[in-house]
Formats: C-alpha cells, structure tokens, sequence
C-alpha cells in the first residue's frame, strides 16, 4: 500500500554484523585514542611492578594496595583532566567515567578481600581481568559493538592467571595494554585524519 516498511534479515551473519557496529556515540573514541594508548602503557608498568614485587616475595599488602589504588586513582585524575583539555565532556564519556572509577574500586577491594578469606597475596588476582572485561562489556553495549572483542579476551585471560599464578599480573599486564593500545592507534589515527581533512566522513568500524 505505500506504506514504509521496516524489517531486518534473520541471517546469523548479518545479526552478528549488527552486534559489531559502532553505536552512535563511537564519535567520542577520537577524543580518547592517545590517552588510551597512554593509559595501555600505565596498565603494563603497574602489572610488570607488581609481578616484580611478587617474584621478590613481597607479601605484604600495602605495597599492592598503594600501587594499584593510589596509583591508579591518580592516573584517572590525570587522564581525566588530559581529557578535559580536549574539549567538552559529554554525557557519555561521565557514564564510562562512572565505570571506570567503579573497577578501580572493585579493583583495589581485591586486596581487603583476600585478607579477611586469609589468602596468599594476589590470589584473587584473576578478578582483574573479569573487571576489566566486564568493563570493556559494557563499552561494547555504549559505544562500539567491536569491543566484545576485548572483553572475551579479557575473560579468558582470567582463567590463564589462575593457572599460571606467579605470571598472573604479567599476563594480565600484556592482554589489558593490547585492548587499550591497538583501539587507542585506530583512533588517534582516525582523529589525525579528521583533524587534517575537516571535511572527510568518520569511521569508527
């Protein structure tokens, strides 16, 4: 009759296509691409530090708890302060904000936790590759569905530091600086080319 249709395939492939598509609010990736391949190389320092502390029978939990809460806490204010600089917070970028200052918490509650169930010092450590996962989860859902892609990863690589116990942090340190580096490139180089040709169309697929 004329009248406007809307229907979609039910092939598996072009589901899944779906899934994969950056939302509307992948735009904002450009704004982050440097600083999460700054925030890669933070990842990768923490983790090589703090499986060098493990390798050298540190047992005690403070030094953990500084470097991972303190240390960490303050380069969210840094990077958020970096971020600021660029231009306009949006809505969007408060919410993942308001995630990532939740893993930090969730992240540093770790050590307590493992104290009260008397376990051996980052025991519990396969728990921050389940956070960051989770995280990296909802960025999916938010900005872009490729992220899926990382929180897999992300999930299995909590069952190899669980297995590998005294090269947890440094297996963890390589896979979390990978998913933050290799989407940090592909967006600063977006971004240099935005900047160069005003004009030109974004992709963030």
């Amino acid at each position: 009759r004329g009248d406007p249709i809307a229907a979609r395939s039910s092939h598996f492939s072009q589901v899944l296509s779906r899934a994969f598509r950056p939302t509307p609010n992948a735009a904002i990736l450009h704004n982050w691409g440097l600083l999460w391949m700054w925030h890669a190389l933070v990842l990768l320092v923490l983790c090589l530090v703090t499986n060098w502390m493990q390798l050298n029978s540190v047992t005690s939990r403070l030094p953990y708890v500084g470097l991972w809460s303190l240390g960490l806490g303050a380069w969210a204010v840094v990077f958020w302060n970096l971020r600021r600089r660029a231009g306009p917070v949006t809505f969007v970028e408060r919410q993942i904000a308001h995630l990532w200052m939740g893993s930090i918490i969730s992240i540093g509650a770790v050590f307590p936790l493992e104290s009260y169930l008397q376990m051996p010092v980052l025991r519990l450590a396969p728990v921050l590759a389940l956070v960051a996962g989770m995280v990296f989860l909802v960025k999916a859902s938010i900005l872009a569905g490729s992220f899926y892609i990382q929180a897999a990863a992300l999930f299995v690589t909590a069952f190899f530091m669980a297995v590998f116990y005294h090269q947890a942090l440094l297996i963890f340190g390589l896979v979390s600086a990978a998913c933050f580096f290799f989407p940090g490139l592909k967006y600063h180089r977006q971004r240099q080319v935005r900047d160069q040709f005003p004009g030109a169309p974004s992709v963030t697929a």
